[in-house]
């Protein structure tokens, strides 16, 4: 599967350096630049690109576990005890901490995936500031100019405030890589990067951030899908698989997660929860079962002839579900003459009847892809009922 590194000239999707379509799956590795080796990287990495995960967010200094578990000592330093700053001035970068991720960052490439790579975080506020951010960017922005599968991140607070900072970090990349690389905004915490970003020429894409707030998808994807100019739209972190703010985050929920991101218009980025917190236990964390689901969602979108035509269809269905909790979500392509909806939980709904129409509908299981046909009830009705004992499905109807 190409890897995404380029904007559509719809402005709708990915693209790879040769202008195919590129779908975007990512995943959360934190700290896969601090706390390992090529050595034990290269499994993690491994195990997504066979998922199908080919994009990998990383922070270029790792977490700053002192301000999130302030018990402990606020610390950047990697597995070899390097700060990736002599004295805490990103002016005078560490060789040796900078040498580690030289050995790290360019494994994107034989594992053919993008490293969406932070150099900022609102944590670094009172160590990077609007009058340092520039050259500080530029510096690593020259020091990987010539690596091909980066995208440069950022993560400020989604407030005006930031926006000074925000403008020297890009300047400082562009000037440093002489804009080789897409650059992007997660803002953190807050919902959506366009909400103060949008108009930014160097702003690529949008991200978002609604943690486990899942009911805030559909809409944050919503409102950037439809903004212009028209730039692609991440879903960039939601709820993270496992434990999280003392709540199960289960592998149902973080393909509903996903699916809500695809058909609302946007992309997804996966997470585990112990990827971050103990990247030491990767054997644990590293086939769970969201991962695995996350493969097939893969699967199942890519798989639609024309994926990249996708656009949401919120009148496929009209009635039945959105009720007591249950949610449904179309998107359809008029090039490719198919429908997806997705229904999050066990319900009956009513399809609009050009949908209804369809020769061929068939009902798909989000957990196995098992494939079974759907027909809609006799005398005419357009009403499906989801397939008993299944917790999702998603319909594909095609004309």
């Amino acid at each position: 599967m190409s890897i995404p590194l380029h904007i559509s000239r719809s402005g709708r999707y990915f693209t790879d350096l040769g202008g195919k379509p590129a779908f975007w799956l990512g995943d959360t590795q934190w700290e896969l630049f601090r706390c390992f080796t090529p050595d034990t990287a290269m499994p993690i990495l491994r195990d997504r690109r066979a998922k199908g995960f080919n994009a990998i967010l990383i922070m270029l200094t790792g977490v700053d576990h002192g301000r999130l578990y302030p018990a402990h000592p606020q610390t950047y330093t990697n597995l070899n005890g390097d700060a990736p700053w002599e004295d805490n001035d990103p002016l005078r970068p560490n060789e040796r901490y900078f040498r580690h991720v030289d050995r790290l960052i360019g494994l994107g490439e034989p594992t053919d995936h993008a490293f969406v790579v932070g150099i900022y975080h609102q944590w670094h506020r009172d160590i990077i500031t609007p009058a340092n951010a520039r050259a500080w960017a530029r510096w690593v922005g020259q020091r990987y100019r010539d690596v091909p599968n980066l995208i440069w991140s950022m993560y400020p607070r989604a407030e005006e405030g930031f926006v000074p900072v925000c403008r020297e970090l890009a300047a400082g990349l562009q000037e440093g890589d002489a804009g080789k690389h897409l650059i992007s905004v997660h803002p953190d915490p807050a919902v959506a990067s366009s909400s103060f970003l949008h108009s930014e020429s160097w702003l690529a894409f949008n991200m978002i951030q609604t943690c486990i707030d899942y009911e805030k998808i559909i809409p944050a994807v919503t409102a950037d899908y439809r903004r212009i100019p028209v730039k692609p739209v991440v879903m960039a972190e939601g709820g993270y698989e496992g434990t999280e703010f003392d709540r199960v985050q289960t592998a149902y929920e973080i393909r509903k997660q996903a699916y809500w991101s695809q058909l609302a218009g946007g992309f997804h980025v996966y997470g585990h929860n112990d990827a971050w917190t103990a990247p030491e236990r990767a054997h644990e964390w590293l086939d769970s079962a969201g991962s695995r689901h996350l493969g097939l969602f893969c699967e199942i979108i890519t798989g639609l002839d024309a994926w990249w035509t996708m656009a949401p269809d919120h009148a496929a269905v009209l009635g039945g579900a959105g009720q007591d909790g249950r949610l449904a979500l179309g998107a359809s392509s008029a090039d490719a003459g198919w429908h997806l909806i997705y229904i999050s939980e066990p319900a009956t709904v009513t399809l609009e009847p050009t949908v209804a129409a369809c020769p061929r509908k068939t009902w798909i299981d989000p957990r196995t892809g098992d494939r079974i046909p759907a027909t809609t009830r006799p005398g005419g009705s357009n009403t499906l009922t989801t397939p008993a004992e299944w917790e999702d499905a998603l319909i594909l109807a095609q004309h």
